[in-house]
Parts: structure tokens; sequence; C-alpha cells
């Protein structure tokens, strides 16, 4: 599968920065949760693993939490490539916007 990766920069402390991703994911949820299926998510020390399907599409990926960024990773299916552009500068303006200090 295709790969997509974004980092971010931020100035926050990690536990600052991990803070406002958990309390992002509830809100990300419930503006998309009609659109996504099988919301899989965990995290481990500070990084999230997750996976959902949307459209009938598979992705899975990772958000790394470090002391200067947020790097996300995901696999996304080949028939989503064409919007990767999009998706990735959806991701960054929306990292961005929750990492302003």
């Amino acid at each position: 599968m295709p790969k997509l990766s974004v980092t971010v920069p931020h100035q926050l402390a990690e536990e600052e920065a991990v803070r406002r991703l958990k309390s992002e994911s509830d809100v990300v949820r419930a503006a998309f949760g009609d659109r996504v299926s099988e919301l899989e998510e965990a995290w481990e020390g500070n990084t999230l693993t997750f996976g959902f399907r949307a459209m009938g599409m598979r992705v899975r990926g990772q958000v790394a939490v470090s002391p200067s960024d947020v790097q996300t990773t995901a696999e996304v299916p080949l028939a989503a490539m064409m919007f990767k552009g999009a998706i990735q500068q959806q991701i960054e303006t929306r990292l961005g916007r929750l990492l302003a200090s």
C-alpha cells in the first residue's frame, strides 16, 4: 500500500502535545463519525496507532509525538492517492492549529 507522511513542528511540551491530540480525536470522531467506520486507536507512550475505513477504503497509520514535531504516517489504498495532496494539506492545517502555542 502507498504511504503518506506529514510532519508538523511544535513548541509544546510532549505531554501537552499528546493531551491535545487525545482530546482532538474525540472532536474528529464526532465530526466524521458518519463517514468513518471501524475506527481503532491505541496510544502507547507518545505514539498513536490508528485504523479506520472511509468510503470503503481501509487506512492504517501512526501519529508520533517527539519534542519538536508530530509525525503522521499512514498506509492508504492506491485509489486514494489521487487525493494525497489534499489529505496532506488537511492534516498539516489541522495539526498546525492544534499544536499552535
